[in-house]
C-alpha cells in the first residue's frame, strides 16, 4: 500500500513538472498553418489588413491559415521556440533571436525596387535644437522595442559610431513601436528617435506626423529587409510550396500592408550582418 502510494506521488509529480513544460509541435505536414505577423499595430487591424494573405496562402497551399499577431517581439519569438507558429514575419534582430532559439530558416523578404535591403534613421524634434547626431549628447533618445532592428539596434549603433553611449551620453527610452517613437519625438517627450525609414516616410504620408515638427538627422547604411521564417522540420514538399507561394506573389492587393514590391529570397547567412551589429553593441542576444 506504502508502494503504491509512493508510485501515485511520482506519478503526480511527474505530472506537474509535464506540464509546466511546452512541448514544441513537430507535424511535417499540418492541416493548419499558424502564420504570425508583426505585432506593430493593433491586432485586429493586422490581421484584417492581410486577409488577403490569408486567402492566398490557402489558394496557393490547399491548407487553412490562421493569422496569428502576439502581444510583442518577445512573445512571438517564444512562441515561434515552443512550435505554436509555422511560419512568421519577423524583423531582423527579432529572427536572429528567434533563430538562435528555434529550428526555423529565412526564405524570403521584402523586396522593394528590387532590393531586399531597407535603412533606418535617427530623427528630431524640430523646435529641439537637435540638428545633427553630436547634438543628441545629454538629451532624450526614443527607442521602440529593444528587439527592434531599425528602432533599436541600428539607431543605436549610429550613435555608438559618433561616439555617444546609452545611459552615459545620453537617456534611452524604449516605447513600443516605431509609431510610437515618432509620435514621442514629435510630442517632445523625447528629442530625438530612430525608426524604420520606410515607416517614418508612411507615418509621414499618412499625417500622422508633421514634417515641419519632426525632421530627419541621419540615414542609416542598408541593412537586409524583414524576412520571411517557416519552421526547418516542416516536409521538405511544404517548404518548397511555401517558398514558391511567396516569391511568385505579384498581388498588389495582397502586397499591399507590406508596402512592397514583393518578396525576395533570402538565406539564414544574409542575417549575419545583424548578428556582427549586435556584437558590436555587447548585446547579451540570450536576455532577449
Amino acid at each position: 500500500m506504502k508502494k503504491n502510494i509512493i508510485c501515485v506521488g511520482i506519478m503526480v509529480l511527474i505530472g506537474i513538472l509535464m506540464a509546466g513544460t511546452v512541448i514544441a509541435t513537430s507535424n511535417p505536414d499540418p492541416g493548419v498553418l499558424k502564420v504570425a505577423l508583426l505585432p506593430d499595430e493593433n491586432a485586429s487591424t493586422v490581421i484584417k489588413n492581410n486577409e488577403g494573405l490569408k486567402n492566398y496562402l490557402e489558394a496557393q497551399l490547399g491548407k487553412k491559415i490562421e493569422l496569428v499577431v502576439t502581444t510583442d517581439y518577445s512573445s512571438m519569438i517564444e512562441a515561434m521556440r515552443h512550435g505554436r507558429l509555422d511560419l512568421a514575419y519577423f524583423g531582423p534582430l527579432s529572427y536572429v533571436l528567434a533563430r538562435s532559439k528555434s529550428n526555423i530558416e529565412a526564405f524570403a523578404a521584402l523586396k522593394k525596387k528590387g532590393s531586399t535591403t531597407y535603412q533606418g534613421v535617427i530623427i528630431a524634434n524640430a523646435a529641439s535644437g537637435v540638428k545633427s547626431i553630436a547634438d543628441i549628447s545629454g538629451k532624450d533618445m526614443a527607442f521602440g522595442d529593444p528587439a527592434s532592428t531599425s528602432s533599436h539596434l541600428i539607431p543605436k549603433s549610429m550613435l555608438l559610431d559618433k561616439g555617444l553611449e546609452a545611459k552615459k551620453d545620453y537617456k534611452e527610452h524604449f516605447v513600443g513601436s516605431h509609431d510610437a517613437v515618432a509620435i514621442a519625438v514629435q510630442n517632445g517627450n523625447a528629442q530625438a528617435g530612430g525608426l524604420s525609414k520606410p515607416i517614418f516616410e508612411s507615418l509621414v504620408q499618412r499625417g500622422i506626423i508633421d514634417p515641419a515638427k519632426v525632421k530627419v538627422i541621419a540615414e542609416s547604411k542598408s541593412y537586409p529587409e524583414y524576412p520571411w521564417s517557416m519552421r526547418s522540420d516542416l516536409s521538405q514538399q511544404l517548404k518548397e510550396n511555401i517558398r514558391h507561394a511567396f516569391l511568385n506573389l505579384t498581388d498588389k492587393e495582397v502586397l499591399k500592408p507590406f508596402k512592397a514590391d514583393g518578396f525576395g529570397a533570402v538565406t539564414d547567412k544574409d542575417y549575419d550582418v545583424v548578428r556582427n551589429l549586435a556584437g558590436v553593441l555587447k548585446l547579451d542576444l540570450s536576455k532577449f
